[in-house]
């Protein structure tokens, strides 16, 4: 059959009606006049083809009007669209009358006088001829494609149901009509809606924010917030992009449909038989429920379910229903339970699942060990191995009588009590036998069999009548800024401050005794005209901490465990006069009252770097207090000052062990005190103890079977050192006290041998000390 062409303004009238979707209504219905435009539809050449072919044109119009209708919803453009709020002759297009019949939709014309012309200036919009194909296949629009695809069958509507119609104001909803103030609008491919009547009829609470100049629409637990001019929105605080920007028009304001069906889920579909759109408004409750306890044991934990359902709609929750639930889990393993609430609309929600993970019940760990032997003679080695297990992990053990050998005879009793991450404990017991017979002393086994790190009494009265190793020393360029005084701070200010270049050590040690939380810094400033580089190699920290040795201790050996594994290297750039926090693990912790820090760093500078060490307030900020902060004094006791040449080198090529010996270091008589200044005084000062010095001790030939041990002579000391590249601590459970124990650092085998040492004086400990080289037993 041969059909004649549209004119221009039939097609445009067609997709007009397709996508012009109005979607929103108001209480009191608009009193605006609308203009009239009617649909142009295929004509026949001559009225006997009509009547013969009647019944096939009928069925090729409206398979037009489907693909017309349901391509129109986002391929129509802004110039189509019959309102728009730059436009002074805004059209609206009136309801149009309802067909007859579904396959015979009205074909009479009607033009209003003022009719809009509307002028085709893209190549891309509808041009030319129209013809009418039979069995098109409709392309779904975005709203079908993100909800469900256009139907050529009309769609009965539910009660719950909100009917919006192509080309009019119209809405219907069980069974009421009602009016929106603008019927939808395409921008750019767009199909806007007039916000506040579509939400309205939706049921959801609609407001207007003053302060943020935004609509806000609550739907139960959510809340949704739309700005003018904006393409995008938030939900619940989280921002989303929509396809458009929403706008004003008339005093309505208008967003992407697509906008509001997604952030509500709201299901639709096209119908474009019956020219309207039919929007799904029945929601669905939400189901929620969780758990107690966190942890659910196999057959011992009694699970507690609490729900949390609700109806965005404020209905009632009237039914539920579980899949899954079990108040004691049997076994072990993942287990899927589902839980859906049914409200007084009838509305099953879609169910809500949990996980959950039922573990093994927690056995007990089990104690465990075992010895060598049964029986033993006096200062005979026990060892002991620990054969202790648990499901989990042992986290403590706690030894009773685990002595590494026994110099009474009779028999002892040893008990071993391991706890594991859930807290469970459990105890293992043996009684071994000690004999009469005695095979060492107990001054022999401890020189002999006692680990390194371990320490024991002597009569250490004799030590300094033995004779010296007669060490020379050599001094490696390095400046050492030693921060110690005061010691306890009892103001914010300037505790340290001196410019140094080329490699330097920093020792800091210092206690708050501010009366607030503080935090320290270091602050490195550029004084050149020149780029300066500043590079960390070595550093150890700890703190805060109540105890000052244990400050000293744990930074002393970090600084030792940063040398092995390199972990601290790094490098900052200074522009001419720029300022930046360098040693920054110094600040990552707030000091309280009483807290103790302690800081060991190896740096170096190719320009001279102005360094201040501070102690402020925790909430100011270093950078900008510290043109204002005082220098505070020393205190009197402790030591404080700018020392070069801080790394000491002593090397002895000469045999040493074969008879008892020892090394003394900060005596300042072997091992003389820096000499250097008090930057912030300007005098001289002595680094008493010589702490902050780093020794490397290199002894090329000690002696068979010889045992290195430490020995403090002016009082106590708890520290690390590092033996042939290990850290071995100087007592591994707290002090050494002078005069008389020693702790075990080093044993050489059946053979000569060299043995490498570093050491530095750890910060709360005192000095002066002892390298002791004694001859052990013979087996």
């Amino acid at each position: 059959m041969k059909l004649k062409k549209l004119s221009m303004l039939t097609v445009l009238a067609l997709s007009q009606v397709a996508t012009a979707v109005p979607v929103s209504a108001q209480e009191a219905a608009t009193s605006t006049a609308q203009q009239v435009v009617a649909q142009e539809v295929y004509g026949v050449e001559n009225a006997a083809e009509e009547g013969q072919n009647a019944p096939q044109t009928r069925v090729t119009k409206q398979e037009t009007e489907n693909k017309v209708a349901t391509e129109s919803v986002e391929t129509a453009t802004e110039k189509e669209t019959a309102t728009d709020s730059k436009t002074s002759k805004a059209a609206t297009i009136s309801e149009e009358k309802e067909p007859a019949s579904s396959a015979e939709p009205a074909t009479g014309v009607t033009k209003s006088t003022n009719e809009t012309t509307v002028t085709n200036e893209k190549t891309d919009e509808v041009t030319g001829e129209v013809t009418a194909t039979p069995n098109v296949k409709t392309a779904p629009s975005e709203e079908s494609a993100e909800s469900k695809p256009a139907t050529n069958a009309a769609k009965t509507a539910t009660p719950t149901d909100l009917v919006l119609y192509f080309n009019s104001t119209k809405m219907e909803q069980g069974g009421v009509t009602y009016n929106a103030p603008q019927p939808m609008q395409v921008k750019k491919g767009v199909s806007y809606v007039p916000i506040r009547a579509l939400v309205d009829r939706v049921g959801y609470k609609v407001s207007y924010d003053k302060k943020t100049k935004e609509t806000v629409i609550v739907s139960g637990v959510n809340e949704l917030r739309f700005k003018t001019d904006s393409s995008k929105y938030t939900v619940n605080g989280v921002t989303k992009t929509m396809k458009g920007t929403s706008y004003q028009t008339k005093n309505t304001f208008m967003v992407p449909l697509t906008a509001i069906t997604a952030a509500l889920d709201i299901k639709y579909k096209v119908d474009n038989i019956g020219k309207k759109v039919i929007m799904d408004l029945a929601t669905k409750p939400v189901a929620k429920f969780t758990i107690q306890p966190g942890e659910i044991m196999a057959g011992q934990t009694e699970v507690t379910y609490s729900t949390e359902s609700s109806s965005p709609q404020g209905l009632s929750i009237v039914d539920e229903r579980w899949e899954g639930k079990q108040e004691v889990f049997a076994s072990a393993g993942k287990y899927d339970v589902s839980y859906s609430v049914q409200d007084s609309n009838g509305t099953w929600s879609d169910p809500y699942t949990v996980t959950i993970e039922v573990k093994q019940p927690n056995l007990p760990p089990v104690a465990m060990f075992t010895t060598d032997k049964e029986e033993y003679k006096m200062g005979e080695l026990i060892t002991i191995t620990d054969q202790s297990t648990d499901d989990g992990k042992i986290v403590k053990h706690d030894w009773n009588n685990n002595a590494y050998a026994f110099f009474t005879p009779g028999p002892k009793n040893i008990s071993l009590t391991v706890t594991d991450d859930s807290g469970q404990t459990a105890t293992f017991e043996k009684t071994i036998v000690v004999t009469s017979e005695t095979l060492y002393s107990q001054d022999e086994f401890n020189r002999m069999f006692l680990p390194a790190g371990e320490k024991f009494v002597f009569d250490g009265s004799a030590v300094p009548t033995w004779s010296k190793v007669p060490y020379t020393f050599s001094d490696e360029p390095s400046t050492l800024i030693r921060s110690n005084s005061p010691e306890t701070v009892n103001s914010e200010g300037i505790v340290y401050q001196e410019t140094a270049a080329g490699n330097t050590r920093f020792m800091i040690h210092h206690v708050n005794n501010t009366g607030k939380n503080v935090k320290m810094y270091v602050v490195a400033t550029n004084t050149n005209f020149t780029e300066a580089t500043i590079k960390t190699e070595n550093l150890g920290f700890a703190g805060p901490s109540p105890i000052a040795t244990a400050a000293g201790k744990s930074s002393v050996e970090r600084y030792f465990e940063s040398m092995q594994d390199g972990s601290k290297r790094s490098s900052i750039t200074l522009a001419p006069g720029e300022s930046k926090l360098v040693m920054t693990e110094l600040s990552k912790s707030v000091m309280k009252q009483g807290g103790v820090i302690s800081l060991f760093s190896d740096m170096s500078s190719d320009y001279s770097i102005q360094y201040d060490v501070i102690m402020i307030d925790e909430k100011l900020d270093p950078l900008t207090v510290l043109e204002k902060l005082p220098i505070l004094d020393r205190d009197g006791v402790h030591n404080r000052g700018t020392y070069p040449n801080s790394t000491r080198v002593i090397r002895y090529s000469e045999p040493v062990g074969a008879t008892s010996m020892r090394l003394a270091l900060g005596d300042n008589q072997d091992d003389p005190n820096l000499a250097g200044m008090d930057p912030m005084l300007g005098v001289e000062a002595s680094n008493s103890g010589n702490f902050g010095v780093l020794y490397k001790i290199t002894l090329d030939r000690v002696a068979p079977n010889t045992l290195i041990s430490f020995n403090p002579r002016g009082g106590k000391y708890s520290g690390y050192a590092m033996v042939n590249g290990d850290i071995t601590a100087i007592y591994s459970k707290g002090q050494v006290s002078a005069p008389n124990e020693q702790a075990v650092l080093y044993r050489t085998g059946d053979y000569e041998q060299k043995v490498e040492i570093l050491l530095t004086a750890a910060p709360g400990s005192n000095l002066p000390v002892n390298l002791l080289f004694t001859q052990m037993p013979k087996k």
